[in-house]
């Protein structure tokens, strides 16, 4: 070795790359990386397990038991972070990595960063086929790996160790670009992640990475104001781009001073105080009336760092005629719906626009439509929420659970982060959860990942270890993953966990239904089974066979209690209470496009099919 060359395997190299680099938070200089992930197995443990092992003081390894959960954990991490600071994920070749593959999706999907590092078959092909090796009979340089290249931002098979010297730093990019962000995977095949080669030293220099704000273009902020200008009714639909981009109080400045109802999608929600008065709430088909209400009435939408997905939208339904101003990041997601696009950073378009408008506001009839429709909301949300006795036999639904919840903390809005991904939940979550805290509401439903929720608990917490984070979770959720409690009683990363048991996948029974079709496969008693009948699973017990403490409670005042202890426990606390599958919010909500069969014996299917081809009248295409 030279003074100016370090002699490093590929592995060694990759870890010592991925240590060294920086970050500016408003704690002052924090690693970029916040660990890396872990489960071993021969496609990664001899190189990359050894070379983590060397760093791990300055980038700690967590084990997991789950690959796809560590992924979702990472995943959390980032989102919590505001995609400032993330994590890494390694597994071996074959299943480990494919393993991966539903995360990456939801990482592709929701724009978040985390970096994939799955190991790979040997480039030298001296001992093909490897164990679990995918082989494939018309290239022979295929391996399981590149089943990522569709879900992956950026893709690399480092098959030289010195490709690490182009690899990483376009990998990092795309990982920081607030416009291309998403997962990226690295995939190392065994044999070269142990190969050695001379790397120049100043590569491993500690780097501090910047984060780039883009402002408007001058020619589209004319285009913006002119629209605007005109606007009587104007809504803002605000999506995650305003919390990625640090926009929250831009937000709150542009929708006071000009008077702008605001609305949220499911990613934005948070990012303007619940009680704020033009906070309309949730926007869509989980949406509130209100917000719905004003969303058919506006003549002008500004939608804000949002992908207009068909929750959103209510399949192209829900914003009437009017016209539509895109801010965003995304040039793609600027240009949907064949709106006015004004690409830009939410922080800077907003300020820029609000300068541009001077001292423009909407109509004063809109501004006490939308301050009388919030307000009316809140009271509607408060007595939801509110409701505490449930005559025996019957059960709490999950509105009423959500109550109980955020009356367990002094201040559930401020402290607390709900987490949650698929099922009835999202919906209720979406309508009812309140926060004034930016990111006190962690909801995956980009991908509507099932379990989710578990383990993107365990990432939010690794981000935010002073709060308490609570886990809200169907039991079809929480059956089809959870194994990550182990892992958060581990790291001593203590997470509330609160099982609704509706005995089933109760919302898409209720989708069945509502489509025409007969109860079935879906909710445990409609199930094929066997003389033993469906099992009654005590979800209590199995917390604490994975080292939690745990109870099951039957109403709501036990709830509030069990959730006391739970604050005060000193480890992850799981409590379960039996909910009713098929009582929802009534308030809310708007069409959404799921097809029904054209043709059918049952009378229900038909009606069914007579009311969707209705409602595709109101899409927008």
């Amino acid at each position: 070795m030279n003074a100016k060359t370090i002699r490093l395997t590929m592995a060694q190299a990759l870890v010592r790359y991925l240590a060294a680099l920086q970050v500016d938070t408003a704690d002052g200089q924090a690693p970029l990386f916040g660990g890396v992930f872990a489960i071993f197995g021969h496609g990664n443990v001899a190189g990359l397990g050894e070379a983590l092992y060397q760093h791990r003081e300055q980038l700690p390894t967590y084990r997991a038991h789950n690959e796809q959960a560590m992924a979702h954990a990472a995943i959390a991490y980032a989102k919590t972070n505001m995609r400032r600071r993330m994590m890494a994920v390694t597994s071996s070749i074959g299943p480990g990595a494919t393993n991966l593959l539903t995360a990456a999706a939801l990482a592709h999907v929701n724009r978040l960063p985390v970096l994939l590092l799955p190991g790979d078959i040997f480039v030298s092909r001296r001992p093909d086929p490897v164990l679990q090796q995918v082989e494939n009979f018309q290239d022979g340089g295929v391996s399981a790996n590149d089943a990522f290249k569709p879900l992956s931002r950026y893709f690399d098979r480092i098959c030289y160790p010195e490709q690490l010297l182009t690899a990483l730093p376009r990998a990092i990019q795309v990982l920081t670009d607030a416009a291309e962000c998403g997962p990226v995977t690295l995939a190392l095949p065994q044999d070269v992640q142990a190969m050695a080669y001379d790397y120049p030293v100043e590569f491993f220099s500690p780097q501090t990475v910047r984060f780039r704000a883009r402002g408007p273009a001058a020619d589209e902020l004319q285009e913006a104001l002119a629209l605007l200008k005109n606007a009587r009714q104007p809504l803002i639909v605000a999506g995650g781009g305003v919390l990625y981009g640090e926009a929250t109080e831009a937000l709150r400045a542009f929708a006071e001073k000009h008077a702008v109802p605001v609305a949220e999608t499911q990613a934005g929600k948070s990012a303007l105080a619940w009680r704020h008065p033009l906070q309309l709430g949730a926007l869509g088909v989980t949406g509130s009336p209100a917000a719905n209400a004003l969303a058919q009435k506006a003549d002008v939408v500004i939608a804000v760092g949002t992908r207009l997905q068909d929750f959103t939208t209510g399949s192209h339904s829900l914003f009437g005629q009017a016209k539509l101003l895109s801010i965003n990041v995304n040039a793609v997601d600027a240009m949907k719906w064949q709106g006015t696009p004004m690409l830009s950073d939410a922080r800077l378009g907003l300020a820029a626009l609000s300068q541009g408008l001077q001292d423009w506001r909407s109509s004063t009839g809109w501004h006490a439509l939308a301050l009388e429709q919030a307000n009316s909301w809140r009271a509607t949300v408060d007595k939801i929420t509110g409701q505490r006795e449930i005559e025996a036999p019957a059960l709490p639904y999950d509105g009423e659970v959500i109550g109980a919840v955020q009356r367990s903390s002094i201040d559930s809005t401020v402290h607390d982060i709900v987490v949650c991904a698929a099922g009835t939940l999202p919906a209720e979550l979406h309508k009812l959860w309140r926060t004034s805290t930016p990111g006190g509401y962690h909801v995956e439903y980009g991908y509507s990942c099932m379990g989710y929720e578990i383990a993107g608990a365990l990432g939010v917490k690794l981000a935010q270890p002073d709060r308490d984070v609570i886990v809200m979770v169907g039991d079809g959720s929480y059956l089809m993953m959870n194994s990550e409690i182990a892992t958060s009683v581990m790291l001593d990363k203590k997470l509330i966990i609160v099982v609704l048991d509706n005995r089933g996948y109760g919302c898409i029974n209720r989708l069945q239904q509502a489509c025409g079709g007969a109860p079935f496969n879906n909710m445990l008693e409609d199930c094929l089974q066997g003389p033993q009948g469906a099992p009654a699973i005590d979800f209590a017990a199995h917390a604490r066979s994975l080292g939690a403490l745990a109870e099951n409670v039957k109403t709501i005042a036990q709830l509030e209690a069990a959730l006391q202890r739970a604050r005060a426990a000193d480890r992850t606390y799981l409590v379960c209470i039996d909910t009713d599958p098929a009582r929802t919010t009534e308030d809310g909500g708007c069409w959404w496009e799921v097809a029904v069969p054209e043709v059918s014996e049952r009378p229900q299917v038909q009606a069914a099919r007579a009311e969707y081809e209705q409602a595709r009248h109101s899409q927008k295409v």
